[in-house]
């Protein structure tokens, strides 16, 4: 568990540590004139201003330092500045500014089992310098490892896009935000072990692999073709029978059965033909 420490400022440590230099340069200089005694009292002047700066310690913004004595852990120093701690103790520095993980392009099948590329482009940090320094062996590897093996968890739990299921709950290409959320849920699950927060995770690239993507492509269109003359049918039909119901309304024509059945050929071809109609003047009646 992080346990957070509040050293002493260092600036009385570094005068006293500067004095001590001082002392030990005028004693040394004094006592080879004078007596040999002075000459050991300035090394150990100097060895203690060594040993004193040692426990020197700068902090930089949004930097950490985690504090081991012998092996045990002591506490981690999240504050910025000049400190002073014991000397003994060991630290290593850890970075708590956020970082930013672009992830190579993966194929991977997706629920389907349609190859797909994916990436994604993540936003992290350290939260728990205690986890990130003793839970695992290289937490900056450990992300990008585990970043990859959720991107994967999440391709194959969803399919790619709406192909035989029009109604599916979730797909990869229209989820959006909550693909998005769900991702950051799975990155969070997995990185909490080494203490990494996770602010923002989001598909950078989302695409079908090279050897199925033209058939794909070709389905697209052929599902877009389908559901354009699907509503071309529709208002064709609404408007032969608006047509219909007018003549009939404002008496301007009776018709029959079988002249109402050639009205509608003729509306349905001029309505839903790809060209413009080309009209043909008819000089006698339906029956001769």
């Amino acid at each position: 568990m992080e346990k957070v420490l509040k050293p002493m400022s260092g600036y009385l440590a570094l005068v006293i540590c500067l004095a001590l230099l001082a002392a030990s340069g005028y004693l040394f200089i004094t006592g080879v004139e004078v007596n040999v005694t002075f000459v050991i009292l300035a090394i150990a002047c100097f060895l203690l201003s060594c040993f004193f700066m040692k426990g020197l310690m700068i902090i930089q913004p949004n930097h950490s330092r985690v504090l081991n004595f012998f092996g045990k852990y002591v506490g981690s120093v999240k504050d910025n500045g000049l400190f002073f701690i014991n000397p003994l103790y060991s630290s290593q520095k850890i970075s708590l500014r956020s970082e930013n993980l672009q992830g190579q392009t993966l194929k991977v099948n997706d629920k389907m089992g349609n190859p797909i590329e994916i990436a994604v482009v993540m936003v992290w940090k350290v939260g728990d310098t205690y986890k990130a320094a003793f839970d695992v062996e290289r937490y900056s590897d450990f992300v990008k490892m585990q970043s990859e093996a959720a991107v994967r968890h999440l391709a194959m739990s969803f399919p790619y896009d709406n192909l035989e299921d029009d109604h599916a709950p979730i797909t990869l290409r229209e989820g959006g935000d909550k693909i998005n959320s769900i991702l950051e849920q799975e990155l969070t699950d997995r990185l909490s072990k080494a203490g990494i927060i996770i602010q923002e995770a989001r598909i950078s690239h989302l695409a079908y692999a090279s050897e199925i993507a033209g058939a794909m492509l070709q389905r697209q269109q052929a599902t877009a073709i389908v559901a354009a003359r699907t509503k071309i049918v529709e208002g064709a039909v609404g408007m032969v029978d608006l047509a219909l119901k007018k003549l009939s309304e404002e008496n301007i024509v009776e018709l029959d059965d079988e002249r109402k059945a050639a009205m509608v050929s003729n509306l349905m071809v001029v309505l839903c033909g790809e060209k413009a109609a080309q009209p043909i003047l008819n000089a006698g009646t339906l029956y001769n």
